[in-house]
């Protein structure tokens, strides 16, 4: 082989590892307590940037190209004697992570619990517990252009792939909502279980699987006939929910019962569990690298999980606080 040759294998080697590196997913982690958020490198598990001045942040989404995170804060000022329900009181952060700092805040009111993004990255869907209803931010002005009431203390929101439907648990009332994207309206209340919370679409979109916590169960329910098809018992106080790379194995943490469980949701069998302490929490499935990350409400770390065997890979330190809905930018 000449010279020539040489240079051309070793470049050309040296452009698909580039481009192999820059594929792995940076996963966006809000610590809550700790008044920040951090960037993971989920290749090697190692926090690459930290960005500060956020209130106590619990909800986070990314923009689907990644140039923008929006967070939103369990923190609310209380209303002072004659205010309107409706008085902004709270609000979300919007971030430049290549910038690392906040670039400014979006008033709401009450305090957000779980946020979800439309796919084409233009709207932020945030629950208000205490009011009732969802908000919804447009990204073009940066300003709320709709609340949509959904039902008592809602919880949790998705959005199918083609952003046409949401989807929103209603943990006071054991519902969901159904919300047309187009319209900003509820367009049918379907089951939830009881008490239900986190939430997360089957991989064929037939199916929401959804948390219930009080019952220690996770509840299937069908999105054609809007009911519950199946439920399965998990633990005490489930908490964090995603499903795998397969579309059908979920991912359950029981916070209370100190165990993370993989659950084959066609045969309604448990076929992996693992003691985890203490207190597993929020969980991500980190698609494409074959791990989930699992946050401790008790501790400031994640555990870095196998997918197939949920084996411990490893931890993550954090600086502060804990780990709450994170989001993954491929």
């Amino acid at each position: 082989m000449n010279i020539h040759r040489l240079i051309f294998v070793y470049i050309t080697g040296m452009i698909i590892g580039m481009g192999s590196a820059q594929a792995e997913p940076t996963v966006y982690i809000p610590l809550g307590s700790g008044n920040q958020v951090i960037a993971v490198d989920a290749a090697t598990d190692r926090i690459t940037a930290t960005i500060t001045g956020i209130d106590n942040p619990h909800g986070l989404v990314a923009t689907p190209d990644g140039e923008y995170l929006v967070a939103g804060s369990l923190n609310e000022t209380p209303l002072a004697t004659g205010q309107q329900a409706d008085t902004p009181n709270s609000k979300l952060f919007l971030i430049h992570p290549g910038h690392g700092h906040v670039m400014l805040t979006i008033p709401v009111s009450g305090w957000t619990h779980h946020q979800a993004i439309t796919p084409d990255g233009r709207f932020v869907l945030s629950t208000h517990a205490t009011r009732g209803y969802v908000s919804v931010v447009d990204l073009q002005s940066n300003q709320v252009v709709k609340t949509v009431n959904t039902g008592t203390a809602p919880n949790y929101s998705v959005v199918t792939p083609d952003g046409k439907r949401a989807f929103v648990t209603n943990s006071g009332n054991g519902t969901v909502s159904e919300i047309d994207v187009a319209t900003w309206t509820v367009i049918r209340t379907l089951e939830g279980g009881p008490g239900p919370e986190h939430m997360v679409l089957s991989g064929d979109g037939s199916r929401l699987f959804i948390t219930n916590p009080k019952a220690g169960k996770v509840s299937a329910v069908s999105i054609r006939t809007g009911k519950v098809v199946a439920a399965w018992q998990i633990g005490d106080n489930v908490h964090g929910l995603d499903i795998a790379d397969d579309g059908k194995t979920l991912f359950v943490s029981s916070k209370q019962g100190d165990k993370l469980l993989a659950l084959d949701t066609d045969t309604g069998k448990v076929v992996h569990e693992i003691s985890l302490a203490p207190a597993p929490y929020h969980l991500n499935t980190i698609h494409g690298t074959g791990k989930v990350y699992v946050s401790s409400r008790k501790a400031p770390k994640i555990w870095v999980i196998d997918q197939n065997t949920l084996t411990v890979l490893g931890e993550i330190n954090l600086p502060a606080g804990e780990g709450h809905q994170m989001a993954i930018v491929q």
